[in-house]
Parts: structure tokens; C-alpha cells; sequence
């Protein structure tokens, strides 16, 4: 395989010392995803880990990932791998890709036993303290705005589907609008309209997110700090590294972030499993639940509503949708 000019020019790489491998396990997008290995004059190696799409909304993908893994690499920089840039194809121009830091991950032996040892006993206490890094340092203030705001400055893609980041002022609001009747139109556009399923979210934003997130309500009267959550964190997308002569590190990675409540990301989590409760106390133990606490988990309820969407198709969505 030949490496794209835009490729090496970015990387300032040599054509001739250069190769390129196709790797499996793409994520939950359709990009194909491949390792580069530039082996220098002295006989050094390096490598970089590429991603890849052709998709209409590829530019969308590449260009929410790589202001993803800056946003985290900024909050928490030992939290994930560095994005070294995006581009387009030369042979190509329907093709985008991004550059990020490769990354040497843990294959275990018995994955199936070592997700069950996460899922029900290991603290991951390294993660813990990471995340909940990442969910204390507050958003930056946007341009042209004089607080921080709920979205984020681009476009990012869940899986292959954009998701509407435009600020808001309010995460009841952004919640709402953001992300459940944006994702209500998506499926009506693509689908069309079922009535039950309208009145459904409806009722939701109408009723339960104002009774739940409402800025005068969540945090006891004080509006919650919007901070940078991943937006996809669920097992599969945490791993841990290999570095030499250390120990194994914490990683997250293939993220779609925005500026949000903290507890939005853990919604994502509890749903596909594969963290314990001596994490999420090692976890609260630094980031403390929100005000009021007795109505954690009702919150954690409501975030995965949004993610119901993407994995439910027989029942609210069709693949196509997303």
C-alpha cells in the first residue's frame, strides 16, 4: 500500500522509507483505519496511526476527532493520543484523513475474563483519576461569547452521524434541543414521522428534562459547568497502553466530544458495562456526583435515552438514520 502526498507531506515523510498497513477493528464508523511506519536514516522506526473515510460527511468525521482529541489532550493530556493533523487525499479529493500518535495497545489473553475483572472488581483507579480530570476543568470560553457555553466549536460524528454541537447557553436546553429532537428529525427525515414516538420524546423534553436538568433544579439552584466529555466512552473505546519500562497506562480514544454535563458520559458507560462500582468510586471520590445526588441515577436514565437511538434500531431507528 502507498501512502497518499498529502500523507507525507503533512508527516514531512519519505515516500521510500514508508509503508503502510491496514489494521482491523475500525470502531463504530465506517472509516478504514491502517499503521505508518517511517523507518529513519539510522535505521529508527516511527509510527502513526491513520484514519480514513470516503463517506459524504467524511470531512465532518476527521475534523470533529481531531478538535475531540485536542479538547481532551488539552484538559487531560495523558488521557488520549494526540491528534498530528487532518487532511484530504491528492489521488483522492473525496477522501479525508487524520494523523493521530500510534498507539501500542494491550491485547490480553482472555478478553472476555478481563472485561468481566473490570466489570465487576478492578478500580482502574489511574482512569478514574483521568476522567474525573477531565470532567472538573472547566469548557473555555467560546469566541464571541462572555461565558462558556453548552456544544462545541465543530461538527462531530457519532459513529458516522453529525451530531448538532451549536452552543447554548443552558444544558437543559442543548439537551433538549441538541441532541433529542435533533435526533428525533434525523430519524423522521430518514424514516418518516411516527406519531408515538414523537409524542414520546416530546413528553421527555417537555417534562422530564425541565424537571431534571432545569437550571433552576440540577446542582440545588446552581447551573452545572460544562467540561469536555469524550461522547462515545463506552468499553471498547478504553484501552490500555504499552509503554516502555512502564507500567501499562489508561487510554480513551475515538471520542465525540462537546462541552456538557460530566454525568452525560456515564450514562454512555453503565450501558455497555465493563466498569465497577469501585471505579465510579474512585471516580466520584474526585468528581463528585451533582445536586441532587437522589437523583443521579434518574439522570443517568435520561442521557441514555440519546444513546437508545443509535443502538435500537428494530424499535426507534433504522441503520440508515445513523
Amino acid at each position: 500500500m502507498e501512502l497518499d502526498p498529502a500523507v507525507l507531506g503533512l508527516l514531512d515523510l519519505s515516500a521510500e522509507r514508508t509503508t503502510l498497513t491496514a489494521l482491523s477493528g475500525n470502531g463504530s464508523s465506517s472509516a478504514s483505519t491502517s499503521k505508518i511506519t517511517s523507518t529513519g536514516s539510522d535505521g529508527s522506526k516511527k509510527f502513526f496511526f491513520m484514519k480514513t473515510s470516503s463517506d459524504p460527511d467524511a470531512s465532518l468525521l476527521v475534523q470533529g476527532e481531531h478538535a475531540s482529541l485536542q479538547a481532551i489532550h488539552t484538559a487531560a493530556s495523558s488521557l488520549s493520543p494526540q491528534s498530528l493533523g487532518i487532511g484530504t487525499y491528492q489521488s483522492s479529493s473525496s477522501t479525508s484523513f487524520i494523523i493521530i500518535d500510534f498507539l501500542q495497545l494491550s491485547n490480553p489473553i482472555f478478553p472476555t475474563f478481563m472485561r468481566l475483572l473490570d466489570s465487576l472488581v478492578s478500580p482502574r483507579q489511574e482512569l478514574a483519576t483521568k476522567l474525573a480530570q477531565l470532567h472538573t476543568t472547566p469548557a473555555p470560553i467560546p469566541e464571541g461569547f462572555t461565558n462558556a457555553q453548552f456544544g462545541f466549536p465543530v461538527t462531530t460524528c457519532c459513529g458516522d452521524t453529525p451530531q448538532d454541537n451549536s452552543f447554548k447557553p443552558s444544558w437543559a436546553l442543548f439537551f433538549a434541543e441538541n441532541r433529542l429532537n435533533y435526533i428525533l428529525q434525523r430519524c423522521e427525515t430518514y424514516q418518516g414521522v411516527d406519531l408515538v414516538l414523537r409524542k414520546l420524546v416530546q413528553d421527555v423534553v417537555a417534562i422530564v428534562v425541565p424537571r431534571l436538568l432545569g437550571d433552576g433544579h440540577l446542582g440545588n439552584g446552581n447551573s452545572v459547568t460544562p467540561v469536555v466529555v469524550h461522547g462515545d466512552l463506552w468499553y471498547g473505546n478504553v484501552g490500555r497502553c504499552k509503554i516502555p519500562n512502564e507500567p501499562l497506562h489508561d487510554i480513551i480514544f475515538d471520542p465525540s466530544a462537546f462541552y456538557a454535563h460530566s454525568e452525560y458520559e456515564l450514562g454512555i458507560m453503565l450501558m455497555f458495562g465493563g466498569f465497577s462500582r469501585r471505579f465510579f468510586a474512585a471516580y466520584h471520590a474526585l468528581c463528585p456526583k451533582t445536586e441532587p445526588v437522589e437523583e443521579y441515577d434518574d439522570r443517568l436514565k435520561l442521557y441514555q435515552l440519546y444513546v437508545i437511538y443509535f443502538i435500537n434500531p428494530s424499535d426507534v431507528l433504522i441503520t440508515k438514520a445513523f
